[in-house]
């Protein structure tokens, strides 16, 4: 019997050997309690291992996306007009280095943004910290949308559609075949929001959205995600579930006080990390920069 043993061991240590001993980790499934359902069928996706050579080896797939070239708007993407004195990109700027000061205090890596209402500044919000984060060197982000029902990341990037996160989530493609990179900031990998669906909120509760986090987390410094405004759809509850924090913009002279107290609700006390007022005029512009100045220091003298 022994000998028999002995020849399952060492049929099975060859047959690793020859698949290069690697196999696709095992990840518990979310929490029953937590909004977000367990898979129901397995994702393809790219084996990986645990310590510095499983994160190699995320690298080298990563490296092998090809760049493209992308054709952003102009007017809007702040930090790819070769402009940086832009109007709003000081105030960026800002926002970057208050979200590095939390970060020294809090987890902080996979960053929400979203809005009470549509037509807000969400998407707007997002790409263009995306791009602020990654002007430092060394910094390599990426940027998803997960607005599934009115994606316009894609647009304001330049850049194709698909396949993207639906595709993804539904088991199609694998993590880095739905990723994206141009040509002027390298280290800007984006996940668009692919394949029209007629069911986004089913989607991204199935689970397989905090799977993608889970895997390609430990290669990127910060993981920007634009989701749905949040009174009218239940999605960007869901997805913040998977995310570290939420990111609230409101517009000036737009959003009604109570609208935006009740998207503020959607979410518990502890995820909100802040709310950027987008849309401000000129003459109101100073007064706002003091006023956040002193709330964060604020925020900083609290436990």
């Amino acid at each position: 019997m022994s000998r028999i043993h002995e020849a399952l061991k060492k049929a099975e240590e060859q047959r690793s050997a020859t698949q290069g001993g690697a196999s696709l980790p095992a990840i518990a499934p979310p929490g029953v309690d937590d909004g977000m359902a367990a898979p129901q069928s397995p994702v393809a996706a790219m084996p990986r291992t645990s310590g510095p050579a499983g994160s190699f080896s995320l690298d080298v797939q990563l490296d092998r996306i090809p760049q493209q070239e992308w054709k952003p708007d102009l007017g809007t993407m702040l930090f790819m007009n070769g402009n940086n004195n832009a109007t709003g990109a000081e105030e960026y700027r800002t926002l970057r280095s208050r979200l590095y000061h939390l970060r020294e205090r809090v987890n902080l890596k996979t960053l929400l943004v979203t809005s009470a209402l549509p037509k807000e500044g969400k998407s707007f919000t997002a790409s263009n910290l995306a791009q602020v984060l990654v002007r430092q060197h060394g910094k390599r982000v990426l940027l998803i949308d997960a607005d599934l029902r009115g994606p316009q990341l894609h647009r304001l990037l330049g850049a194709p559609a698909g396949p993207g996160l639906s595709d993804y989530l539904q088991g199609r493609n694998d993590e880095f075949s739905v990723m994206q990179r141009g040509q002027k900031m390298e280290n800007l990998y984006f996940i668009p929001s692919g394949t029209g669906i007629e069911d986004p909120a089913e989607l991204v509760g199935n689970g397989r959205l905090r799977v993608l986090l889970q895997r390609v987390e430990p290669i990127f410094d910060w993981i920007i995600i634009d989701s749905p405004p949040a009174i009218p759809v239940s999605d960007a509850a869901l997805i913040s579930k998977a995310c570290d924090g939420v990111l609230l913009v409101v517009r000036s002279n737009s959003t009604p006080a109570d609208v935006a107290r009740k998207a503020r609700q959607e979410f518990p006390e502890e995820s909100l990390v802040g709310v950027v007022l987008n849309g401000l005029s000129g003459d109101t512009a100073s007064y706002t920069r003091y006023y956040y100045e002193v709330y964060d220091k604020k925020v900083t003298a609290k436990p």
